[in-house]
């Protein structure tokens, strides 16, 4: 596997396979791996002739600076996972190559990010547009692949492939789960032992809040029974458990029940010193 630190080394290489007619395919990352991260890689691994992941904790889209602090960051043993798994190419810049200056554009992107994660964390996601502008101008890949996980994220991302023209394929792949349905993410390797055994009452409220909407019962009393089972757990700190189209992310009006169209229920909740991010799709209610 390569590696490479500089934006004009990773572009001459996927500039190479683009000429002698390879497709390629990118899994940008903040590192800190785990088996979600790696099954983006084999699928793209499947379904292309060049796979590119990039790692890079991006200071811009942290509002809290003790989070990015604690951000694991384990650079070689990400590349031994990558290269175990089958990518060609790590893409590891430092801080100064993707801001060589302070940068003055700024990316808005209207009321997909004005909820949710973007209501609770301010400037979040255009500190997300502007790094995977800067990557996708790096790479130049044919498709990206994201995890349904950070469904918001995707939301402004493929806002953003189609607002700016970016001409490439969005992949979304669907969550990777623990045995006990926690979402893998890298801030789990941060919870202590007690609350990592807590942690799974996060799906746990989520599969409560679906079965009650695939039941019958309205948008409010299904968040309700999500709140109220996520309440059990003392150390739980919510930011929010809510029901939204999946697609705008916009709320669903409380009196109804499950739409005509994809619904997400979506949480943020910190457990101790942890911020975790969860969510379900169902699918749009039959008529």
């Amino acid at each position: 596997m390569h590696t490479f630190t500089q934006r004009a080394d990773v572009r001459a290489f996927t500039s190479a396979a683009r000429q002698a007619g390879q497709r390629v395919g990118f899994v940008p990352t903040m590192g800190a791996l785990h088996t979600g991260h790696l099954e983006l890689v084999r699928q793209a691994v499947a379904s292309c002739d060049v796979v590119v992941a990039s790692v890079f904790v991006n200071p811009r889209q942290f509002n809290n600076l003790a989070d990015l602090a604690a951000y694991p960051r384990v650079p070689d043993e990400d590349a031994r996972m990558l290269a175990d798994a089958g990518c060609h190419a790590l893409f590891l810049p430092s801080e100064t190559e993707m801001y060589p200056t302070t940068p003055r554009t700024s990316i808005g992107f209207g009321p997909v990010e004005e909820v949710l994660e973007g209501a609770h964390r301010p400037g979040h996601f255009a500190g997300v547009g502007l790094v995977v502008t800067k990557l996708f101008h790096a790479v130049a890949p044919h498709a990206a692949w994201f995890g349904q996980k950070d469904l918001q994220q995707v939301a402004v991302i493929r806002q953003l492939v189609r607002d700016l023209d970016f001409d490439l394929d969005l992949v979304v792949a669907p969550t990777v789960r623990e045995a006990d349905g926690l979402a893998m993410s890298s801030r789990n390797r941060r919870l202590t032992p007690q609350e990592r055994a807590a942690a799974p009452l996060l799906y746990q409220a989520l599969q409560a809040a679906r079965a009650a909407l695939l039941q019958g019962a309205t948008v409010a009393h299904a968040e309700a029974t999500g709140r109220q089972l996520l309440a059990q757990e003392a150390g739980f700190q919510p930011e929010y458990f809510s029901i939204v189209d999946a697609h705008t992310l916009q709320a669903l009006e409380p009196t109804t029940g499950l739409p005509p169209t994809e619904t997400a229920i979506v949480v943020a909740a910190h457990l101790g010193a942890v911020r975790l991010i969860d969510n379900v799709v169902l699918p749009p209610a039959v008529a």
